[in-house]
């Protein structure tokens, strides 16, 4: 039987984060939804946020809104406490994920639950589909301990958090952009092929050491605080070089269809954006 080789993706752009605050000032680095990279179809915004500093993070996330889009919030570090307008709570520990689709609208808070110590983690925002924007606001969250944690090769370690590898799903399900999201931790020397649909955008980050991305001539380096937006392709090599690293890799299937913005709203027009306006306004969320 005839098999396809797989079409290995390389990295067509780079990216270093830049900082910046949110919430209550926050500090943060913000690598997608800055001026280098505005938008990787559906990914909408990507922060990492990292400090071992108090006052960086103490003033957390107090009541702002949502419409539109969601919101993935995986934590490597520290404890948040989540809130709502709904009276739904969450405590968001090392190792834990949620998945928040705001859907037609909701207002809540993300405060550390911690004085001192890391904090540390990722908010990713990603795209609705025009038809799925007015939806009821749901959330998935995931204890560490519901994550599967996969050894593909030696020296490789995976946190799926959701899409799938080999036989195993990620604990995330449901989404319309039909995403793939791994915690992807390298010892020195090792490396891994990666599995990546076709029909998806797709991007890796490194969060600590330095990793090559891809096999042949075309492979790239990227240190800690690059993201590489991935070209066309099914698959994608991982490497460490001589010190472990650790990266994400998230793909997700693109909307293709128009954006707009407004701070906490996304819509697909500026008058769904003045709707969301009134709506909040009025204390419709």
């Amino acid at each position: 039987m005839n098999t396809v080789a797989p079409t290995p993706r390389t990295i067509i752009k780079t990216v270093r984060g830049m900082p910046a605050s949110d919430g209550a000032g926050v500090k943060l680095n913000r690598v997608i939804g800055q001026p280098a990279l505005d938008m990787l179809d559906p990914f909408l915004m990507l922060d990492e946020f990292r400090s071992d500093q108090p006052g960086d993070y103490l003033a957390g996330f107090p009541d702002h809104p949502h419409r539109g889009f969601e919101t993935v919030t995986y934590m490597l570090a520290g404890n948040m406490r989540h809130g709502d307008n709904q009276g739904n709570t969450g405590r968001l520990r090392a190792g834990s994920v949620q998945w928040m689709t705001a859907g037609r609208g909701i207002v809540h808070s993300e405060m550390p639950e911690q004085e001192d110590g890391l904090m540390w983690g990722f908010q990713l925002w990603v795209n609705l589909p025009g038809k799925d924007k007015m939806c009821a606001p749901r959330y998935q969250d995931i204890a560490p301990e519901q994550v599967p944690r996969l050894q593909p090769a030696d020296g490789v370690e995976l946190r799926l958090l959701t899409g799938r590898i080999g036989d195993v799903a990620g604990p995330v399900t449901d989404v319309a952009t039909a995403p793939l999201y791994v915690d992807v931790r390298l010892q020195a020397g090792a490396q891994w092929t990666a599995d990546v649909p076709a029909t998806h955008n797709a991007f890796v980050y490194v969060y600590e050491g330095e990793a090559t991305i891809g096999s042949d001539a075309s492979a790239r380096r990227l240190a800690r605080g690059e993201l590489g937006v991935l070209g066309q392709g099914d698959s994608v090599t991982l490497a460490a070089g001589g010190a472990a690293t650790k990266l994400i890799l998230v793909a997700g299937k693109p909307l293709n269809e128009p954006v707009a913005k407004y701070g906490p709203f996304v819509m697909n027009t500026q008058e769904q954006i003045m709707t969301a306006i009134r709506d909040f306004q009025a204390g419709r969320f």
